[in-house]
């Protein structure tokens, strides 16, 4: 066995969506209404690999990946139904995760109505149980696994003993990985959960530039939040926000498979800005920097607070954009309605307004974003701590003065992260007619848009005409079991 790493992700991950981030949320539902073979070709299609190399791979494993190079390691980022080509020179094998057991928000939210497994638990177990890794693990292979969804490790102990997990990273590791993969190497001892200091993230300087094109070349643009929300491990983290010279580096390395680009932070629109208020001039200017470069861009998330604080801002950003395209999507976390709730879970959501005013600010925000050819896709959280009737009535009033904007909004149960890592989860068994209620008004909302998001999202190229066929059946399929089951 040589030094060598091999770095990978599952099936869910490592698949480009049909260059549509959003249509990768498919990977949160189990299986349902259509053959599994046609949802995963819908929903989460192979990667293009040359020699069993991924041409994209998740953005979380290019910077590990990136960090290895730098440190002189052998690395190869390897598809993960091409393992066998290259498992047998591997000494480690890095695994990066999202939703690894399927208990993240999304999914679990799903698993609960549906009452099956989700698709993205059942392929990283596929993952885990190949061959090609349990001999290699006969043979002396370390594993190391990284990523957002680290933290359902600490609920799947017993997973971890079975399948032979050395060590489980959990925070930014750029600083950390080539100690822990170099002890891994040399067979010294490794910590089986290392949760990365506050002394170990790293300063701007310290992360590294990706080396090989991301998935649907989602590109970091900054990382942390300064809003503070209780439910969200994001908020611990230090605000900081990348050069323009580093972003610009990083979409060249895109421009090596084409399109366009997603930026990524956990608030675009407060880029370059030291508090909740947008900074004009960088937003701006970073906006003309990537249309001149790119095909195309689209935003990871933005907030409602920031939209709402400067409409003509977000109305410049937004004919920035279109100088390359009619629309762009961003997921937006809506939450909840009331702003009772809001004050208790999320009191800087709001910010610069208060957070009474939550409810005006989601509708101005709302407005703001369909008139100006921006889709959110939206999340609402069930069951938190302290969540009153009063609380879910606000909230079910709020969809009613949303559903005349162009939206997904999603309702998600309670899952314990962030602050609120010790409150306990929020089960299906627990849900009341008014939860029920909610449930049905967003199911209702989107049905109501989403043929519409379908032809915006398939316009264009031939092969996009090919396949809005297939998602239009895929709806009413799932339209006809909703109206069979009373839901009209």
């Amino acid at each position: 066995m040589s030094d060598k790493i091999l770095l990978t992700a599952d099936r869910t991950l490592m698949s480009d969506y049909h260059h549509n981030e959003f249509v990768g949320f498919g990977t949160c539902a189990p299986p349902n209404v259509i053959p599994d073979w046609l949802y995963k070709w819908l929903f989460f299609p192979p990667i293009k690999t040359k020699d069993g190399i991924s041409v994209a791979a998740p953005y979380g494993l290019r910077k590990v990946e990136a960090q290895l190079l730098k440190e002189g390691f052998d690395v190869l980022t390897v598809d993960p139904d091409h393992l066998k080509l290259y498992i047998d020179d591997a000494k480690v094998l890095g695994i990066h995760v999202m939703d690894p057991f399927g208990i993240g928000p999304a999914s679990s939210t799903f698993a609960a109505v549906l009452k099956k497994e989700p698709f993205l638990a059942q392929y990283f177990r596929i993952l885990m149980e190949k061959p090609e890794i349990r001999e290699a693990k006969k043979r002396g292979l370390k594993i190391i696994i990284g990523g957002p969804g680290v933290w359902q490790f600490k609920y799947r102990s017993e997973f971890v003993k079975e399948y032979g997990i050395d060590c489980i990273i959990e925070g930014e590791a750029e600083k950390v990985v080539g100690k822990i993969f170099r002890a891994a190497l040399k067979d010294d001892d490794l910590p089986q959960y290392y949760e990365v200091p506050v002394k170990e993230v790293p300063s701007l300087e310290e992360i590294p530039d990706i080396v090989a094109p991301p998935v649907n070349n989602l590109i970091e643009i900054g990382r942390g939040c300064p809003r503070g929300c209780k439910f969200c491990s994001v908020t611990l983290r230090p605000l900081r926000w990348y050069p323009y010279d580093k972003i610009m580096r990083e979409i060249d390395v895109c421009k090596k498979n084409g399109g366009g680009v997603c930026l990524h932070a956990e608030d675009v629109t407060l880029y370059g800005s030291r508090n909740t208020i947008p900074n004009d001039g960088k937003l701006l200017k970073l906006h003309e920097l990537v249309v001149k470069k790119c095909d195309g861009m689209g935003w990871s998330h933005s907030s409602l607070a920031a939209v709402a604080a400067k409409p003509k801002l977000f109305s410049r950003v937004a004919e920035i954009i279109k100088q390359k395209q009619s629309w762009w999507g961003a997921e937006i976390g809506i939450e909840t309605g009331s702003p009772e709730l809001a004050k208790k879970i999320m009191p800087a959501k709001a910010h610069p307004f208060k957070a009474e005013e939550w409810a005006e600010v989601v509708k101005t925000g709302m407005g703001l974003m369909h008139d100006n050819g921006l889709v959110p896709a939206c999340t609402l959280i069930v069951g938190v701590p302290e969540e009153t009737e009063d609380d879910l009535v606000k909230t079910i009033e709020l969809m009613d003065d949303l559903k005349d904007f162009r939206s997904l909004i999603v309702p998600l149960f309670f899952v314990p992260m962030g602050r609120l890592k010790d409150e306990d989860w929020f089960k299906e068994t627990e849900m009341n007619e008014l939860h029920q209620e909610l449930l049905i008004k967003c199911l209702k909302h989107d049905f109501y848009w989403i043929e519409n998001l379908i032809d915006l999202s398939f316009s264009g190229k031939l092969y996009k005409h090919f396949l809005k066929p297939f998602y239009k059946l895929f709806v009413g399929i799932i339209k006809y079991k909703a109206k069979k089951s009373g839901i009209k």
